[in-house]
């Protein structure tokens, strides 16, 4: 991010520009939505700008712009139309102490106006950073459907509340009055009669909210998926709107941690693989310990939390201590990273089954079924075993499995940084020392560009 998005409060302050054309003119449109003081500087300045100033609106200064006319000022448009006039006033305008924006002109400029959705007091700003207007105006297109032209309205009628309201405990209970009001409430009383319907809904909702029992703590265990935010299923990302506290493992990716409310509390519970992890029942009192202080407790697992993620565990611990609980599924590791190299886990006439199996616990590793796994045509998705790959090699060998079977790595599957590595058992160990991320071994399968050359290469030979 190179630019911090502020709004910044121009209530009797002082705002000045430079020029006379139709740059200028469209910031004064945007700037007379405000209550700033608005003063133009030109020499020549267009009807337009001329008749503002006439209904009194702005004042206007029919002179070049020079030194100490920016004093004061909070920030300053420059668009005279000549470049080099641009630099000048910009630089005067900045040793006033101004904030400078030269119109058409991002690198010399201290900031950049975004596109806006006005719904005021509600305002949406939406920046690009100047790389691309026209995605900036796409989207301010879309935010524009998707507000109420009353949500300023109901806006402003909740600001004069908001005091009252501070009765309610903060956090949810705070949280489901104004939810309420925005989302149900408020809309069909102004619907009904306008902005007095509403100022009488308001206490009486209030009442409600005030008198209603405090909702009790709970937790979601819920599936963040295989890092990517757009592989979120709907019903994580209504969770991760209403969590108050979110227990995260160390492999949920941080665009999807983004995605939590701003003031919800994020406590990293991360294992790492024969390395320092927090302890199952840490874990688990945490978890406890939030939800009985009335929280909403998101405990949130990278892939599904239902595949090698202890969740039995954590439901066992959650019920000793009369904890509701519920579980949203995700995308788990092993679906992302067989589309990652465009197969299918399970195929007709190939395997009928697919086993999952994790690497991490090398004791209960030994307990899988060798013989049927090392079979022709199995399929086995490997969680967790980067580091037990020569283990996994030595087994299936000894019971019988080609050496030459395919096997897929599909390092960070989803992810930016997603790496797939395409090997056979026998060269499995190698190829596994060059991971560093997390790892998905798609025993039984390669890559589809190489399934298909081989398969090539099996006719040919016939």
């Amino acid at each position: 991010m190179q630019y911090f998005p502020i709004f910044v409060n121009l209530v009797g302050k002082s705002v000045v520009l430079a020029g006379g054309g139709e740059p200028v003119l469209a910031k004064l449109r945007l700037l007379l939505k405000t209550e700033a003081e608005i003063t133009v500087f030109t020499p020549s300045a267009s009807a337009a700008i001329a008749a503002l100033a006439a209904e009194g609106r702005i004042t206007l200064i029919p002179r070049d712009f020079v030194a100490g006319d920016a004093k004061g000022a909070r920030l300053a448009y420059v668009a005279t139309g000549d470049e080099t006039a641009d630099a000048r006033v910009a630089a005067l305008a900045q040793a006033d102490g101004a904030l400078v924006n030269i119109v058409d002109n991002l690198k010399d400029s201290d900031f950049i106006t975004p596109a806006i959705v006005d719904r005021a007091p509600v305002v949406v700003a939406i920046g690009t950073e100047g790389a691309a207007p026209v995605l900036a105006r796409a989207i301010k297109a879309k935010v524009e459907e998707d507000l109420s032209p009353l949500l300023g309205q109901l806006a402003l009628l909740a600001k004069d509340f908001r005091a009252v309201a501070d009765q309610l405990p903060q956090g949810r209970a705070r949280r489901a009055f104004w939810a309420e009001y925005f989302e149900i409430t408020g809309p069909r009383a102004f619907a009904a009669g306008g902005a007095e319907a509403v100022l009488e809904v308001l206490d009486d909702l209030l009442n409600r909210h005030l008198a209603a029992t405090p909702a009790p703590g709970r937790v979601d265990l819920v599936g963040a998926g295989p890092g990517d935010p757009e592989l979120l299923t709907l019903k994580a990302r209504a969770a991760l709107d209403r969590a108050d506290v979110v227990i995260h493992d160390r492999l949920v990716a941080p665009a999807i941690l983004e995605l939590a409310r701003r003031e919800a509390v994020l406590i990293d519970a991360g294992k790492e693989g024969f390395g320092p992890s927090i302890p199952q029942s840490d874990i688990n009192a945490q978890m406890v310990r939030h939800a009985l202080a009335g929280n909403h407790v998101l405990r949130l697992k990278a892939g599904d939390p239902v595949v090698f993620a202890r969740l039995d565990e954590e439901i066992e611990a959650l019920d000793a201590a009369g904890i509701d609980w519920a579980i949203v599924p995700g995308i788990t590791a092993a679906s992302a990273a067989v589309a990652a190299i465009g197969q299918s886990l399970t195929r007709r006439g190939r395997n009928g089954s697919v086993r999952f199996l994790t690497g991490h616990d090398v004791a209960g590793f030994a307990d899988q079924d060798w013989r049927g796994l090392a079979r022709t045509g199995e399929v086995a998705a490997i969680y967790m075993g980067k580091r037990a790959a020569r283990f996994l090699q030595g087994r299936l060998m000894m019971h019988g499995a080609v050496p030459d079977t395919p096997v897929s790595l599909v390092e960070n599957a989803s992810r930016p940084d997603q790496r797939i590595i395409g090997t056979t058992l026998r060269a499995l160990p190698e190829a596994t020392a060059t991971l560093e991320g997390p790892a998905v071994l798609l025993y039984g399968l390669a890559p589809r560009a190489a399934s298909a050359a081989l398969e090539d290469l099996k006719e040919a030979l016939s």
